[in-house]
C-alpha cells in the first residue's frame, strides 16, 4: 500500500517559525508519565509536578497497576498518582455503592496513594446518569485525603452543558486542582484538523475562568498530534464488495491456498496530519499566560518536541 503524507503543522505556528519564542514562567508546570514509558522521563525537565499514569479497575473491582513511588526519579517536584478508570461500565460500578466496589476501590485508593503528594482523578467514561455519583465519589476522597492534593481532569468546554457529568464549578468546589484537557477538538473519529486550535482553546479558557477559581485551574496541553487517513484497506468484507474492490484494483485472478482463495494489491492513501511543536505549543502557553492563568500540564511527557523545554519554565 502506498502512503502519501500530507503533514500540517498547527495552525498556531502558521508563518510563526522564523520568531525565536521568548520563555515564558508559570507557577506550576504538571507532566504526566505514562509507566510503560518511564524511561522517557527526565528529571531536569522544568515541572512542579509529576502525574503517574496510571492505577486501573480490574473486572473484579480491585485496583490494579498502582504505580511505584521509585519507579521513576523524581527530586523536589511534587509526585500525584494518576487514577482511571477505562470502562464506561466499570465506572458505573465502582461509582454506584449498591454494588459494593466503590467502598473498597476508595479504601485502596487511599491507602495506594500514600507515599505521594497528591492524587490525580482521570475518570474519562463517567455515564450520563452518573453524574452526582461522580461528584459524591471525588467529595468522599477529598473528606478522607485532608492532606493530600486532590486534582480532576475534565473535558474541554466552551459552555455548561445540559445535565454535564463534568461541571467545572462542582467540580472545582471538591478538589484542589482542575485539569482541563484542552485538547482532542478534532480527533480520531472526526475529521482532520488541529488536536487543539488557538480560538477553540482561547474559549476554553474564558469558560474556565468564568467557572474554576483561577488559583485551581491547569490548562492542559497536547504535546501529541494525529493522522486522518482518507480510506481504510482492512475490515471484514461482503463477497460482492470484495468482487468489486478486486475490479476497482485490477486484480484479474484469485490464488488459492489450501483451497481458500486470497489476494493482493497495492492501492493509494492520503494521510494527513496534525501535529504540534515548540512554536505552537509556546502560542498556546502564551494565550494563557496572557488571560493570567499560571498553571499548565502536559500529556504527555515523551511525546515533545525537545525544544520546549527551553521555552516553557518554572517560575
Amino acid at each position: 500500500m502506498l502512503i502519501f503524507f500530507a503533514v500540517l503543522a498547527s495552525a498556531f505556528s502558521a508563518g510563526k517559525k522564523d520568531e525565536d519564542p521568548k520563555p515564558l514562567y508559570f507557577d506550576e508546570t504538571w507532566g504526566y508519565v505514562s509507566m510503560a514509558k518511564a524511561s522517557e522521563y527526565r528529571d531536569d525537565l522544568p515541572l512542579t509536578d509529576v502525574c503517574y499514569f496510571s492505577a486501573d479497575v480490574n473486572c473484579y473491582g480491585e485496583l490494579i497497576s498502582v504505580p511505584k513511588i521509585d519507579a521513576i526519579p523524581v527530586e523536589g517536584k511534587r509526585r500525584h498518582m494518576v487514577f482511571i478508570c477505562d470502562s464506561k461500565s466499570l465506572t458505573h460500578f465502582v461509582l454506584d455503592p449498591q454494588y459494593g466496589v466503590r467502598a473498597n476501590i476508595i479504601s485502596q485508593l487511599i491507602e495506594a496513594v500514600q507515599p505521594f503528594e497528591g492524587l490525580n482523578i482521570d475518570m474519562e467514561l463517567v455515564p450520563a446518569r452518573d453524574r452526582d455519583l461522580f461528584l459524591s465519589f471525588v467529595a468522599e476522597l477529598r473528606e478522607r485525603l485532608p492532606e493530600k492534593i486532590l486534582s480532576v481532569c475534565v473535558p474541554a468546554r466552551v459552555r455548561r452543558l445540559q445535565d454535564d457529568v463534568y461541571p467545572y464549578k462542582e467540580i472545582a468546589n471538591l478538589c484542589d486542582r482542575v485539569f482541563i484537557m484542552a485538547y482532542d477538538e478534532h480527533w480520531s473519529g472526526g475529521v482532520p484538523g488541529p488536536v487543539a486550535s488557538p480560538q477553540w482553546c482561547n474559549n476554553v479558557a474564558a469558560y474556565a475562568l468564568k467557572s474554576i477559581p483561577q488559583e485551581k485551574i491547569i490548562m492542559g496541553l497536547p504535546f501529541y498530534g494525529r493522522t486522518w487517513a482518507d480510506k481504510s484497506t482492512s475490515g471484514a468484507w461482503y463477497y460482492e464488495t470484495a468482487m468489486k474492490r478486486l475490479e476497482e484494483n485490477n486484480v484479474d485472478n484469485l490464488i488459492y491456498e489450501d483451497g481458500i482463495p486470497t489476494f493482493s494489491f497495492t492501492t493509494e492513501v492520503k494521510v494527513t496530519g496534525y501535529l504540534n511543536d515548540v512554536y505552537s505549543l509556546w502560542h498556546l502557553a502564551d494565550s494563557y499566560k496572557k488571560v493570567n492563568i499560571g498553571k499548565i500540564g502536559y500529556w504527555r511527557i515523551g511525546q515533545e518536541d525537545p525544544a520546549v523545554w527551553d521555552f516553557l519554565l518554572v517560575k
